[in-house]
């Protein structure tokens, strides 16, 4: 059955959520995610504990190789764990059918990769109302959710362009854009600047922490660099399949309220 999804039930559902804030938003007990190799088992994670509450943003930072991005895939319901149980938004991932991951996914979570993976052949606008249209939401009303984003992101003039004539900036910030579309309450980004220059990077992150704030997201980041980490709640290092906290070199930003 198509649906309409109208700015007032979007700020409805938001508004539903509030009191849920008091619980965490991510919950892994006893994680362990394994692989085999020519060589043999590979444990990636083997009791793997952590939380995330809502309303916080998180850093993961670590070594190419640690399992930051399988970490976020798991979270994300992309990928199974090998054992344990992992809770977004109060739901076990882990005990997800395809079906009910695929519909998880559209439904509860925000995806920004460090590559945009736009389509080419749809324009901005389009590409922001993908995740609308496949939910079951009528075409018009779709785009006018997804003008509103592109508005939020600051690229209400660029929505009748394809990808291929945007900056890699403004493509990323297309792709946040399609990412929220939804109204999720998790937000996983896997090196949503990596490939951008430092000073677009920066604008990027800024964007990112405002809607962060604005709609009451948890957001979890993957990033190499140092001193986006430091702008988050707090960061983790993963190394030999353990989480650890980072000491923060300065405290600014979201625990201060400010941008």
């Amino acid at each position: 059955m198509m649906q309409t999804f109208p700015a007032a039930a979007q700020q409805a559902s938001r508004t539903a959520r509030e009191p849920e804030l008091r619980a965490p938003m991510v919950e892994v007990k006893g994680l362990k995610k394994s692989y085999q190799t020519a060589r043999g088992t590979l444990n990636l994670f083997d009791g793997l504990h952590f939380q995330v509450e809502a309303g916080e943003m998180v850093a993961i930072v670590g070594q190419s190789g640690a399992g930051k991005s399988t970490l976020l895939h798991i979270l994300g319901a992309l990928d199974a764990p090998s054992a344990g149980t992992v809770y977004c938004a109060s739901t076990n991932v882990a005990n997800l059918s395809p079906n009910e991951a695929a519909a998880f996914r559209n439904r509860e979570i925000g995806y920004v990769w460090q590559f945009h993976y736009l389509l080419p052949e749809f324009t901005a606008l389009e590409n922001v109302a993908m995740p609308l249209l496949a939910s079951g939401v009528y075409k018009r009303q779709a785009l006018a959710v997804a003008a509103n984003w592109l508005r939020e992101v600051g690229l209400e003039d660029r929505g009748s362009h394809r990808p291929g004539e945007l900056s890699g900036g403004e493509q990323q910030r297309v792709a946040l854009a399609r990412a929220l579309v939804n109204n999720p309450r998790l937000l996983l980004a896997d090196e949503p600047t990596g490939d951008l220059d430092e000073i677009t990077a920066g604008r990027v992150f800024d964007l990112i922490e405002r809607l962060h704030l604005s709609h009451g997201l948890t957001s979890i980041l993957v990033t190499h660099n140092p001193e986006l980490a430091a702008r988050c709640t707090r960061a983790l290092r993963l190394e030999s399949g353990r989480l650890t906290p980072v000491a923060a070199n300065h405290q600014v930003g979201l625990q201060a309220g400010k941008l």
